[in-house]
């Protein structure tokens, strides 16, 4: 397990973690998610040293962290550009809450994704070479 790739891999997590809050709207941030995967899944497929599917679990889990944390940290600002996500997480109780409980969730289930993207480029990529 290449521990540096997934903690190097997680920053799009963390510039993304930003960028949702300030930059990027909510309509445009599954495409540039799905950006991220595909360049992750490509890159952990040329440099990981095997286990594929269980190193893109670990950079969307890390990335799960990064994001709650900042979006907890900055909720404020999160809120003013994010008011129909907010609004229904306030339906089941403190929008805070609700990210720290639903963000690690999402994390494994994009991993599960990210994961397979990992398996799908090794695959596509071929066998290693020396």
């Amino acid at each position: 397990m290449n521990v540096r790739l997934i903690l190097l891999l997680s920053l799009f997590g963390a510039v993304m973690a930003v960028a949702t809050v300030f930059v990027i709207p909510p309509k445009i941030e599954p495409l540039v998610w799905l950006a991220i995967f595909v360049a992750c899944a490509v890159i952990v497929a040329r440099h990981a040293p095997g286990k594929y599917f269980l190193h893109g679990l670990c950079v969307s889990l890390a990335n799960s962290v990064w994001i709650t944390a900042t979006h907890i940290a900055l909720f404020d600002s999160y809120a003013a550009t994010h008011a129909d996500e907010v609004a229904k997480a306030a339906e089941m109780g403190s929008p805070r809450v609700m990210m720290a409980m639903t963000g690690p969730v999402i994390g494994l289930v994009s991993g599960v994704v990210l994961g397979l993207f990992c398996l799908g480029a090794r695959k596509l990529l071929g066998p290693r070479k020396g």
